[in-house]
């Protein structure tokens, strides 16, 4: 049984989401998509998100969707990419959380993203993986800042990242 949330971030692509339900799986613990939940709850999609709000105001919401999901209780959460741009959300990460790094290479993250790149915002234009680039540059040392762990799933199976996570973490 574990004590603390565990906090999968990382760009887009990682498989935070897919590795997070491997995880509440074999933990038996409550898994929480944080941007599943804020879909739910607003009743809009992310993409809908940033075009009517803009970015700035989907980051509010998701830094109250995270305070949320840790009063809950401990469980294992999916984070969104962009998660760690806010100072708050790095502090809540580091001091709840056991934080692993899913880390992945651009061409790995497109391949995997697939036609669903139309519902990643931050992705609009000519050049995505160009964009997947600079994102992991300009938040790798956030994601460093948090994670107890960084992990690359580049060509690697769910549940062998899972597994890894567990070993890391001393949960097996």
């Amino acid at each position: 049984m574990i004590t603390r949330s565990i906090a999968l971030v990382g760009p887009m692509g990682a498989g935070k989401s897919a590795v997070a339900h491997a995880l509440g799986e074999r933990l038996g613990v409550r898994v929480e998509d944080l941007d599943r939940r804020i879909e739910r709850a607003s009743g809009r999609t992310i993409r809908e998100w940033f075009d009517i709000e803009g970015e700035e105001r989907f980051r509010v919401m998701e830094a109250e969707t995270l305070a949320a999901a840790l009063d809950e209780g401990v469980a294992v959460i999916a984070c969104g990419g962009g998660i760690v741009v806010r100072p708050d959300n790095r502090a809540r990460l580091r001091e709840r959380c056991d934080t692993v790094w899913l880390d992945v290479d651009a061409g790995a993250a497109l391949a995997r993203i697939g036609a669903a790149i139309a519902t990643r915002p931050l992705l609009a234009g000519n050049a995505p993986g160009e964009r997947l680039e600079s994102l992991a540059r300009e938040r790798g040392p956030a994601y460093a800042e948090v994670a107890r762990a960084r992990i690359d799933t580049t060509g690697r199976a769910i549940d062998d990242v899972a597994a890894d996570i567990l070993r890391i973490l001393e949960l097996t």
